[in-house]
């Protein structure tokens, strides 16, 4: 007989439409930059999420015709019946798996931007479209309405040709027209579309209407609905006309998709929402407003929250993009009661970022994500050991240690040496600033992994010498020594040492870390030049505010922290440090400090201007530690068999980027050179066939 579990609910079967999804795991449509531009890739990735058990596996965003052309970024596309083979790779490899297979229909509107196509871009009133581009989009007439449902229609007859289980309208994220029709501030309209909130949601209810009706109960008709705009009265609150909404159209989808708009909300980063089901208060009402069931997300991760949100009647699905990023097999873990091996979400929008970039999907915690199809990386299998090879791992950061357990999982015998008295490295150390704390996640996970493992010893305190190295008398070693951050000022603006008289205390993001900057009583205005325009001089400048420093933050760029523009956070950093107090100087380069002020040149007219400060925080470069590598490499007949340089010390970038690397090294450890190099180029190529 089998044991019931606390978890038991989570995997009951629900019924959706004219189908059954055989547990409450919900894959929510997200984007991954693969799109119809990388079809094989993206129906590998869809496909481990459907082999990690989640019931219902959803595409991204699809455009259904060439007014609402995203390029270059790569979504899918459902224009014509070409795209229905590249679709049909998808729902075939999702249903492989055993899942239900989703697809996101949406025209956006003036949110499109018709680069590629040169379409006419449509709204409900004349507005300018959502970039920097000097373009508007036109009111669309009755006779562009009826156009725009036709194209919809069609789109969900291809969809439901492709093999899709379940087809959505899609008004949300204010990224599509169905919203758009519903919020007063796109729509200005004085016809049986425009007004009344009746009149409003008028196109939403026939484009339901449309899909039910040319699916034929052959599919469900999702309805992914945002219910509040997080703007109080100056937009949809769920609790006024998200509610209403909701009751006006009840029952006509066959399942409820809910959340939060815009994307930034809806996908806010841990650093500003730091808690699991932060939407929960937007959705809860949803369920007592309707008998069709309901998914909603909030980067959940913890199996009893989900059991609780089920049993409290607020979902009946739980929802998710960024946690199955993290961990395709959260489902599955937890079905079999290995809950302490999930992956945890961070929460950095790492994934976020690589739409914004148009370029293929990629994880912090998962550096498979992305890959499955290119490589051939699976999350929780890796090819076994070829020899009985030995490793040595110097540096216990997040490149070592991925590195070291993923050998370790290979079946080599693996020693971990770390200088410090605890393994985590920057990861470890950026989770101790202000909002960062899930990002020890990173951490976490690995250490509990290698601390299971056998063949894998972890030795602190042990700063290696190259002599010390040879002496162990272990053939392969991977070096991860990391990075530390530059006192002199050189950075992307300025290659050359600044000018510094001595007059001012110098730091850096590492004196933060280690808690080592002097009292706001010795040192009571902090300047901090920020020309590494990621998310650690921003972070800084609002940790040393909320403890008490005067802050100014000085940057090169025309914004504070311009990176975190494609993690959807820039715009609250920069109104919560101007909120809080702290003086803003952009578009300005360290120049030099002269008699206790730091000098600031203008970008644009090279004007200095100094400013009297008590110390001044440089976050500009990092130098890398590869002097152990360099030095093995110079000692003859040194008798190494291989020796590499790995994560920040070989090339310093995101945490991502150093854990990706230790992936990468453990994964091609033994592999012949040609095999690799094959993998790393292994693309998709357009067909040159003509189109009939």
């Amino acid at each position: 007989m089998a044991t019931s579990s606390p978890y038991d609910i989570l995997f009951q079967p629900v019924k959706v439409g004219p189908h059954t999804a055989r547990n409450r795991f919900y894959q929510v449509p997200h984007c991954c930059g693969l799109g119809h531009v990388r079809p094989q890739a993206h129906a590998a990735m869809r496909a481990m999420k459907a082999e990690g058990g989640w019931a219902v596996v959803s595409t991204e965003e699809a455009e259904i015709h060439p007014t609402s052309d995203l390029a270059p970024y790569a979504e899918q596309r459902i224009w014509d019946e070409h795209d229905i083979p590249a679709l049909k790779l998808m729902t075939d490899a999702v249903h492989a798996k055993g899942a239900l297979a989703a697809i996101e229909l949406v025209h956006n509107g003036a949110h499109a931007y018709n680069h590629l196509s040169r379409a006419p871009l449509f709204a409900p009133s004349d507005m300018t479209m959502e970039s920097t581009y000097p373009k508007q989009a036109r009111a669309m007439s009755l006779a562009d309405i009826q156009a725009f449902r036709r194209w919809h229609r069609s789109a969900a007859r291809r969809a439901m040709e492709a093999g899709f289980d379940i087809i959505y309208v899609y008004a949300g994220h204010r990224m599509s027209l169905a919203q758009h029709f519903l919020l007063p501030e796109y729509n200005q309209r004085t016809d049986e579309y425009g007004g009344k909130l009746e009149n409003r949601v008028r196109l939403l209810r026939q484009l339901l209407e449309d899909a039910k009706e040319e699916v034929g109960g052959r599919c469900a008709v999702a309805l992914r609905f945002a219910v509040d705009e997080v703007m109080g009265s100056d937009g949809m609150e769920w609790h006024k006309e998200g509610r209403q909404i909701v009751q006006m159209l009840k029952d006509l989808p066959d399942i409820w998709d809910v959340n939060i708009s815009n994307w930034s909300n809806d996908s806010a980063t841990s650093r500003l929402q730091r808690h699991e089901g932060y939407q929960t208060p937007y959705i809860e009402f949803v369920k007592q407003e309707t008998n069709k069931p309901v998914v909603a997300v909030g980067r959940i991760t913890s199996a009893d929250y989900m059991v609780s949100l089920v049993k409290d009647g607020i979902v009946d699905f739980i929802g998710a993009a960024r946690p199955s990023i993290a961990d395709p097999f959260i489902p599955n873990k937890i079905r079999d009661n290995r809950i302490d091996e999930i992956r945890e979400c961070i929460g950095c929008n790492i994934c976020v970022s690589s739409d914004g970039l148009g370029v293929p999907i990629r994880c912090t915690q998962n550096p498979t994500m992305g890959e499955e199809w290119r490589r051939g990386w699976h999350p929780e299998h890796i090819e076994a050991k070829q020899s009985d090879q030995q490793a040595l791992v110097v540096g216990g950061g997040p490149a070592g240690m991925e590195c070291a357990m993923q050998l370790a999982r290979r079946g080599y015998q693996v020693t971990l040496a770390e200088a410090t008295k605890e393994l985590g490295g920057r990861g470890l150390a950026e989770a101790k600033l202000a909002g960062l704390g899930a990002w020890k996640r990173v951490v976490d996970y690995r250490l509990s992994d290698m601390q299971t493992r056998a063949n894998l010893d972890i030795y602190y305190d042990s700063q290696l010498t190259s002599e010390q190295i040879i002496e162990l008398g272990i053939d392969n070693v991977f070096i991860a020594t990391g990075t530390h951050w530059r006192r002199d000022g050189v950075g992307r603006s300025k290659r050359v040492a600044m000018h510094n008289d001595g007059s001012l205390p110098l730091f850096t993001p590492e004196d933060v870390m280690a808690n080592q900057l002097p009292s706001q009583q010795q040192m009571p205005h902090v300047l901090i030049y920020d020309d590494d325009l990621a998310y650690l001089g921003g972070v800084i400048a609002q940790q040393l505010v909320d403890q008490g420093y005067r802050v100014s933050l000085a940057t090169s760029a025309t914004m504070v922290s311009p990176f975190t523009d494609i993690t959807l956070e820039q715009a609250t950093i920069q109104r919560q440090l101007l909120q809080s107090g702290a003086a803003v100087i952009l578009s300005h380069t360290i120049h030099g400090t002269v008699d206790k002020q730091v000098q600031l040149s203008c970008n644009y007219t090279g004007k200095v201007q100094s400013i009297a400060a008590d110390g001044l925080l440089l976050v500009t470069e990092r130098i890398r530690h590869s002097q152990l590598y360099d030095e093995l490499l110079a000692m003859p007949a040194h008798g190494l068999r291989h020796v590499e340089l790995i994560g920040d010390a070989a090339t310093p970038g995101l945490i991502a980027d150093a854990v990706y690397s230790g992936h990468m090294a453990a994964r091609n450890f033994e592999k012949p050179a040609a095999e690799v190099e094959q993998q790393i180029f292994r693309r998709e190529l357009i067909s040159l066939k003509p189109m009939i």
